[in-house]
């Protein structure tokens, strides 16, 4: 509600300050302009969106996933405690978790819901640290192809997307572990 309100209202004043300042045309032409490229990113990431829903897809039915689950999964356990011994909240942890390693940001999505409708069964929706954890790092998630943030810079006219590769490394190791480590923090404090 406070976002729609605040995004009213700079459209507005927008509109407002482009006609006082004699721009309205301009303003128009922008706006114009602005959905314009709005359909054509959103088109462009559906591509890229799809394709690696479809990968994703494909390591689910292959086993791929799977195996990556088990590889993790002593990483996850340690992360995730109290669900260690819950295989269907761990599958949806690692999916989840695997997804964001590819960088899809809105294929992780519906994966971290699902971990966490599995993780508030029976908690009278009180969120328990797992959940604050998933949260954390689903929120700030290392990213081994940043295949979102690669599409947007192709639809942009990026000659090599994925040229901002150890940058993204970098940050999204350091995000991550201050998130952990201020989760794990968060944990003891309040006990």
């Amino acid at each position: 509600m406070a976002m729609s309100v605040i995004w009213i209202g700079m459209v507005g004043l927008a509109i407002f300050c482009g006609l006082a300042t004699g721009r309205g045309p301009d303003v128009a032409k922008a706006a114009l302009d602005g959905a314009s490229a709005g359909v054509e990113l959103t088109l462009s990431l559906m591509g890229v969106m799809c394709l690696w829903t479809g990968v994703m897809e494909v390591m689910r039915r292959s086993g791929i996933a799977e195996g990556l689950s088990r590889l993790l999964r002593p990483l996850l356990c340690r992360l995730y405690p109290d669900y260690a011994d819950d295989q269907p909240v761990m599958d949806a942890v690692s999916a989840n978790f695997s997804a964001n390693l590819l960088g899809l940001g809105n294929a992780s999505t519906p994966l971290g819901l699902e971990a966490a409708r599995r993780m508030a069964v029976g908690k009278d929706g009180i969120a328990t640290d797992g959940l604050c954890m998933l949260v954390v790092t689903n929120t700030a998630s290392i990213q081994l192809i940043p295949a979102t943030v690669a599409g947007i810079r192709s639809a942009a006219g990026c000659t090599s997307p994925f040229d901002i590769l150890p940058a993204v490394w970098v940050a999204s190791l350091l995000s991550v572990t201050v998130g952990i480590t201020a989760a794990k923090c968060m944990s003891r404090l309040w006990r």
